[in-house]
């Protein structure tokens, strides 16, 4: 039973400021730590289960958070980008199940920071008509392979805004959104305990029944509301996108894996107009 744990640093308890995501300061360093301990905690729980391996994904901002000295050494981290399948790099690893440790509410939620992929220029991701974070974004990428998600932990508006997606999956709440910057949390001591014990029970269901992916039913339609129309003109130059409005575009795509590409592509071109 191979585990990949997607790790992203906006749901992980006692982080609510953009300071604490972004380095360069006291506030990250600290943050990270909590962010490396989280995902060992799931790393545990995961082999407590009895996963036989386990890749955990750094998946916020740069992929280069998570401390790799500190790092369960039973596992395997994946760090650095580009990569092709971004928060969902280690799909090509032939895993049995994903793990979403730490993620947040989509862009326009209620969630301690909320955003998808990119906070600066994307303010809705719609899929087939169906409105995504980088949860049901990267879930649907995932079952697209074949692979459920099984286990996800954040804020409670993240887990209410995914659990209908992911069919049995064990769900642990750090904090408790009180506003975009602010939180009732869990000390990084309690949640990771919780961590540990969830993933436990989501590997052990894993192993015991087949668990039903999340698959959006293909051909796709992606619609990409901006924060701007210069980032819409922007956006445009690429070949096979189509102007809505002043702030959105569409774009056609014959799989998941090209949507999130496509989308990773518009976020990489946004860096021009910083």
């Amino acid at each position: 039973m191979k585990i990949l744990i997607s790790t992203d640093i906006e749901g992980v308890a006692g982080v609510v400021d953009a300071q604490q995501v972004r380095a360069g300061n006291v506030e990250y360093e600290r943050a990270r730590q909590w962010m490396t301990a989280e995902a060992n905690a799931a790393v545990g729980g995961a082999f407590d289960g009895g996963a036989t391996a386990v890749y955990v994904n750094d998946s916020h901002g740069g992929f280069r958070n998570m401390i790799a000295s500190e790092i369960d050494a039973r596992a395997t981290l994946i760090s650095g980008k580009p990569r092709v399948y971004s928060m969902m790099a280690g799909l090509e690893f032939d895993v049995n199940a994903v793990a979403l440790v730490g993620h947040h509410s989509r862009a326009q939620g209620r969630g301690v920071l909320a955003h998808t992929i990119n906070s600066f220029a994307f303010a809705r991701v719609m899929v087939n008509g169906l409105e995504l974070g980088e949860p049901g974004l990267y879930g649907a990428l995932a079952g697209q392979a074949g692979v459920p998600v099984i286990f996800g932990s954040g804020d409670q508006v993240f887990i209410e805004e995914n659990i209908g997606y992911f069919d049995g999956a064990v769900w642990v709440e750090t904090k408790r959104a009180m506003g975009h910057g602010s939180a009732a949390t869990l000390t990084p001591q309690a949640a990771g305990a919780r961590i540990r014990e969830g993933m436990k029970k989501a590997v052990q269901a894993c192993i015991s029944r087949p668990m039903t992916p999340f698959v959006i039913p293909g051909p796709y339609e992606c619609r990409l509301q901006t924060n701007s129309p210069a980032q819409a003109d922007t956006f445009c130059l690429l070949p096979g996108t189509d102007r809505v409005d002043g702030v959105t575009l569409s774009f056609r795509a014959a799989s998941m894996e090209n949507v999130i590409r496509t989308l990773n592509v518009f976020s990489t071109m946004s860096v021009a107009l910083r």
